[in-house]
């Protein structure tokens, strides 16, 4: 997927949080997409190159709130008694304010499972592909979902409504790994979710998943009722910007280093309790 990737020079390049302004010209490579989203968001708040101006985006569930509230509960129910899940540190997650829960990817049910961590109106950022069926769609959208083109050159749409839905001070799950892994190590971070709490504010909260690639692994057809552990971690605040609303580039960097060391802490919490592998 082309996309801009971080600038080859050793100081920093900085990134205007507030105007959304690209580091440099920097040539397109084949990279995962999320780092495609977080480059086009450099461009998406002013309009980048098709200049487009600032939009809020439509982010508000398709459904309505008491249908919402019912599949919430059926999936708490679904949680709780099929895959017994547990949440430790629930409290760590911020009862206000935006929020990006960045949980390990080891399976199709972690953004089900990843919802016990708060009773706050959650948004998750999804693959296209799931709208194929157009009942399941709506039921995703239902519960605050919207699709992503992870085989675009950065998904604008997909983009702006992530960015709009932390800016209304919600809460967003995206997968930093961009998509399901296997085995006991994390993949290589994108930085999507380092540039969306830069731009907005947010803190992202990391959280491990213990228990869901045996309950499902990847390609899998059927959920079995495996034990599931989830750990969340203390939330990670972006760096301050500047009078002028920039973040270095190399902060964004660390923070992405951070969330990566401390998911895999986690995930290795949540892999060694009791029926967590």
């Amino acid at each position: 997927m082309p996309v801009i990737p971080p600038p080859d020079e050793p100081g920093d390049a900085d990134i205007d949080a507030r105007q959304g302004e690209s580091p440099s010209e920097i040539p397109a490579q084949e990279v995962p997409a999320q780092e495609a989203l977080a480059a086009e968001s450099h461009e998406s708040s002013t309009g980048g190159a098709d200049g487009h101006p600032d939009r809020q985006v439509e982010v508000d569930v398709g459904l309505s709130g008491v249908l919402y509230r019912f599949l919430r509960l059926l999936l708490h129910v679904v949680c709780r008694v099929y895959w017994r899940v547990d949440v430790h540190h629930q409290s760590a997650v911020p009862a206000q304010g935006a929020v990006l829960l960045a949980p390990v990817h080891r399976s199709f049910i972690d953004f089900i499972v990843v919802t016990e961590v708060t009773d706050r109106k959650i948004f998750i950022m999804a693959k296209d592909n799931l709208w194929k069926s157009k009942l399941l769609g709506r039921v995703l959208e239902s519960v605050g979902a919207f699709p992503i083109n992870r085989d675009a050159a950065g998904d604008r749409l997909a983009l702006d409504r992530a960015q709009s839905v932390l800016e209304r001070g919600n809460v967003l799950i995206m997968f930093p790994e961009g998509t399901r892994g296997t085995g006991p190590f994390l993949q290589d971070l994108h930085e999507g979710a380092a540039f969306l709490a830069a731009r907005t504010g947010a803190a992202i909260v990391p959280i491990g998943i213990g228990g869901t690639q045996d309950a499902m692994r990847k390609g899998g057809k059927f959920a079995r009722p495996v034990k599931v552990h989830i750990e969340v971690g203390s939330p990670i605040l972006p760096a301050p910007r500047s009078e002028r609303g920039r973040v270095p580039r190399s902060q964004v960097r660390e923070l992405t280093a951070r969330l990566s060391r401390e998911l895999q802490r986690l995930f290795d919490l949540a892999r060694t309790r009791p029926g967590g592998a």
